[in-house]
């Protein structure tokens, strides 16, 4: 899907904001689209390198059926190349570089029922460089009453969003960096396609909630996340969660050292001043992984790790006040 011919067997691929200019026998960027005979073939269709069960929240995605399990499935390749990579095995190997055996989109939502969980997430690399393996099982998985949940760099074409967005219940974005230089030094991607995604997901009334890894001397910065809170205020809404995650040095940032925990503090402190709905991972278990109801102040959900203790919310309200409290959640008497 989404791609052009031109002259001479050329190809460009419009799956993502990259636009690559494919010739014949090649790789896109993301080294599982390929240029074969003048037609775009992905080679990892089916072809899942890691199939596991994770707790909802380790995604993260905590106002989205909090304490449940996702059958997370992962493929190879990704469109960006971030210098700190947590998967860069998977990321950055291309698809003619390991043999994995077929997985069917059918097989793979009758292991999530088999396994009696509510959701299939999409996940360990980016969802979008296996587009339209993840577009059929999302479609057989809502005729089977799952929900489908992404995890991605959100760095895809507003075409090919449209395209998952009748079968997307909820997302989590990683919005990196807040400024088009650092996103392309680190990345080799762009702030504007992102932004344009999370607004997207907006408009299309998915749930979503945002990611940012805080990195010492690179986007930690006091200015840069007021800037980008107030982006997510004044364009997505006050209620929109979003989670500062500490970074740990990897892959290509082995030199850089791990997120100072004051640093976390700082960042959730001016989050908090405008949203109503801010977390902090990657860190010792603190008050900051909770979830208080911005009406009455009580505590909704207390969470130690990825589990779930506790649990005050009932029909999507504060059990205590009544409050509305945005997400997807379920019937709760914990």
């Amino acid at each position: 899907m989404f791609y052009r011919k031109l002259d001479n067997n050329m190809i460009v691929c419009d799956l993502c904001p990259k636009h690559c200019l494919i010739k014949e026998g090649e790789f896109g960027f993301c080294g599982v689209r390929k240029n074969i005979d003048g037609k775009l073939y992905t080679l990892n269709y089916g072809k899942p390198a890691a199939i596991s069960l994770d707790p909802i929240e380790k995604k993260p995605m905590y106002h989205f059926l909090p304490g449940e399990k996702a059958l997370s499935i992962g493929t190879v390749g990704c469109n960006l190349a971030c210098l700190n990579c947590q998967n860069f095995e998977l990321s950055r190997t291309r698809a003619d570089e390991v043999e994995l055996p077929f997985v069917s989109p059918e097989e793979i939502v009758q292991k999530a029922l088999d396994m009696n969980v509510k959701i299939i997430a999409y996940t360990y690399n980016e969802p979008t460089v296996f587009f339209e393996y993840a577009l059929d099982i999302m479609k057989l998985a809502h005729k089977n009453d799952l929900k489908n949940v992404i995890v991605s760099n959100g760095y895809i074409s507003p075409e090919a969003l449209s395209e998952w967005t009748p079968y997307l219940d909820g997302a989590n974005i990683d919005l990196k960096f807040f400024t088009d230089e650092k996103y392309f030094k680190v990345t080799s991607g762009h702030l504007n396609p992102i932004l344009e995604t999370l607004k997207s997901l907006k408009r299309a009334g998915v749930w979503f909630e945002i990611t940012n890894l805080l990195i010492p001397n690179y986007n930690d910065d006091k200015a840069e996340i007021s800037a980008m809170v107030d982006w997510i205020k004044n364009t997505l809404g006050g209620d929109i969660v979003l989670h500062f995650s500490r970074f740990f040095p990897m892959y290509k940032m082995q030199n850089v050292e791990p997120t100072p925990l004051d640093k976390i503090v700082e960042a959730y402190n001016i989050a908090k001043e405008k949203l109503n709905f801010v977390y902090a991972g990657n860190i010792p278990h603190t008050d900051m992984d909770n979830t208080y109801c911005p009406k009455c102040g009580k505590l909704l959900i207390e969470r130690v790790g990825f589990d779930v203790v506790k649990n005050n919310i009932v029909d999507g309200k504060c059990r205590f006040c009544g409050a509305e409290i945005p997400g997807v959640f379920a019937d709760s008497t914990k």
